[in-house]
């Protein structure tokens, strides 16, 4: 897709948060009405007729987009958030990322297998959350599961896609 005006408007930061990281900040484009409506727009094509029933957004930036579309496509938006964060009994999946080890949790209650499965966040780089956000989602066995980037980093040599080839489908709206 690489829309011409979502690229024009991403800020790239170097040596973000430790150096030989060039840090992708979706922030430009979540302030810009312009690029939100094309955002949204584009993810609403994507899955209007794929029978969304919930949308896991993943902490923090992925709760943006997430909830937007889940307004636009009728259905409701689930949590992946840090350890700590919600109040609930969790269900956890470590990782690791581009500069470091995190978790990501989720409600226990979250998702049902009638559910058809929509995971978005920001950006895939190395794929580290996006996997375990995915395995989370599997574990409550939906019917399906898609996954969205905003912007899927390949230019450093990045192949978290690679990650899902064949077992889920996996649409980003920017390749940088």
């Amino acid at each position: 897709m690489n829309n011409k005006t979502l690229l024009e408007n991403l800020r790239c930061i170097p040596d973000f948060p430790k150096k030989g990281i060039n840090f992708r900040d979706v922030t430009t484009l979540y302030k810009n009405a312009e690029c939100m409506k094309i955002m949204l727009d584009e993810m609403y094509e994507l899955y209007k007729d794929k029978g969304i029933t919930k949308i896991v957004g993943v902490e923090s930036r992925g709760f943006v987009m997430a909830s937007a579309l889940a307004g636009k496509l009728g259905c409701g938006v689930v949590l992946a958030r840090k350890p700590g964060k919600l109040p609930a009994t969790v269900i956890k999946e470590s990782f690791s990322k581009e500069y470091g080890v995190d978790i990501v949790e989720m409600h226990l209650d979250s998702i049902d297998e009638n559910d058809v499965v929509l995971i978005h966040d920001d950006l895939l780089a190395t794929g580290g959350t996006a996997k375990a956000t995915y395995k989370l989602v599997k574990h409550f066995n939906p019917k399906q599961i898609y996954m969205n980037f905003i912007i899927e980093i390949t230019d450093e040599g990045l192949h978290g896609r690679d990650l899902f080839e064949g077992i889920v489908d996996v649409t980003t709206l920017m390749v940088v």
